[in-house]
């Protein structure tokens, strides 16, 4: 029981086929939502050991999708994604790859998940403040004497 309230609260999402995987990248473009890949294998330790770190820097991050495809179940995404190692991080926004980390460098990959992230927020920051509202409809207030 206890393993399974665990596994309900992973922020990780198991893509199980070409299928899933085009319909989470689909959803996410559409939400304007960044994604984070995870390839691995089971066979691979070091990308097993990453694992655990991976749901660390999701938890960390509710506002970008993070997803896992083992590449020996989901060889199609894999191919199209040219994964040649394991483990290999995409970072993915608007349907495009924006970077791709190959090793297991928890160090190396928190900084550019980080930098990623922020990347993003300080774009939607910057929307924001152009157009005068928040995604939610709350107007910005402009500063006295603004044009």
């Amino acid at each position: 029981m206890e393993g399974q309230d665990e596994q309900n609260k992973s922020r990780v999402v198991k893509v199980d086929s070409a299928e899933s995987w085009d319909l989470f990248v689909s959803q996410a473009n559409n939400q304007g939502c960044p994604i984070v890949v995870h390839f691995t294998a089971s066979w691979c330790m070091p990308s097993v050991a990453m694992n655990s770190f991976f749901e660390e820097v999701a938890a960390a991050n509710p506002d970008v999708l993070f997803l896992c495809i083992d590449v020996d179940e989901v060889k199609d995404v894999a191919s199209k994604m040219e994964v040649k190692a394991m483990p290999t991080f995409v970072l993915m926004r608007g349907g495009a790859v924006v970077d791709k980390l190959v090793g297991a460098n928890p160090e190396e990959i928190r900084k550019r998940i980080d930098g990623f992230v922020q990347s993003i927020r300080g774009a939607l920051i910057f929307i924001c403040v152009m157009f005068g509202s928040l995604a939610d409809g709350t107007e910005l207030k402009q500063h006295e004497g603004a044009h």
